[in-house]
């Protein structure tokens, strides 16, 4: 019987032939919902995340390790987010990331906290991008973000009280934040927003409008930080 000696020069070089790429990997996200009828159709899963829903109860207590992302959609209940607020700030340290697309009126949070604010009037209200490092905007128009119907001001509500350090992604006509994307408070990555609502689906023949490609893009963001496994080019 030979026996293949796996040390020598040869053999070794025989196994690295090939470059080694990086091939993302899908996104294992946990769906904070609230119980509103069809929020579930608003996030489908795609060749970029999974989605699992948790509903909010009584016993409501989410093991959040097993997933790479949180989403707290739009109409959340930040109540009941109070109550797990150490294990959102463990999630995050541990490098997973965060969407919150909702005003969230308690402190759980890292780092930042939405504010509710009516005195300007909508129809002075313009979003304009300041900064925004991993293309989170790319082929996005953000007139619809700021127009509905030929009127404005209906997207966001309020605006944040943002951690030193993180980025202001967008802001409104008078510099207040509106997108934050915070990699400064914990070892995670969050998305927050003034209570403007995101979503991750496209029906069939429709473009993807505002509201799902900054959330995609925010999706690839996440994939190229933390998501990649080796693969053996062909």
């Amino acid at each position: 019987m030979s026996v293949i000696n796996r040390n020598r020069p040869e053999f070794r070089k025989s196994l690295y032939v090939a470059p080694v790429s990086m091939l993302p990997v899908m996104i294992n996200a946990l769906l904070i919902s609230n119980n509103i009828a069809g929020l579930d159709d608003y996030y489908v899963s795609n060749e970029l995340v999974q989605y699992t829903v948790c509903r909010i109860t009584k016993d409501f207590d989410p093991d959040l390790a097993p997933y790479d992302l949180l989403v707290i959609p739009n109409g959340s209940d930040h109540v009941a987010m109070l109550k797990i607020k150490d294990k959102v700030r463990a999630f995050l340290d541990a490098g997973k990331a965060l969407i919150c697309s909702d005003g969230w009126f308690t402190d759980w949070v890292p780092g930042n906290q939405w504010v509710m604010d009516n005195a300007r009037r909508t129809i002075d209200i313009r979003y304009h991008v300041k900064t925004d490092r991993y293309g989170l905007f790319d082929g996005v128009d953000l007139d619809e973000l700021t127009f509905s119907h030929g009127m404005s001001g209906w997207w966001a509500c309020g605006y944040i009280q943002v951690a030193e350090g993180a980025d202001v992604v967008v802001e409104d006509t008078w510099q207040r934040p509106i997108i934050v994307l915070d990699e400064v408070s914990t070892n995670g990555l969050m998305l927050l927003t003034a209570s403007g609502p995101l979503a991750d689906v496209t029906f069939s023949g429709d473009r993807e409008v505002a509201l799902v490609r900054i959330y995609r893009n925010f999706l690839k963001r996440v994939q190229s930080k933390n998501n990649v496994v080796p693969m053996i080019a062909e």
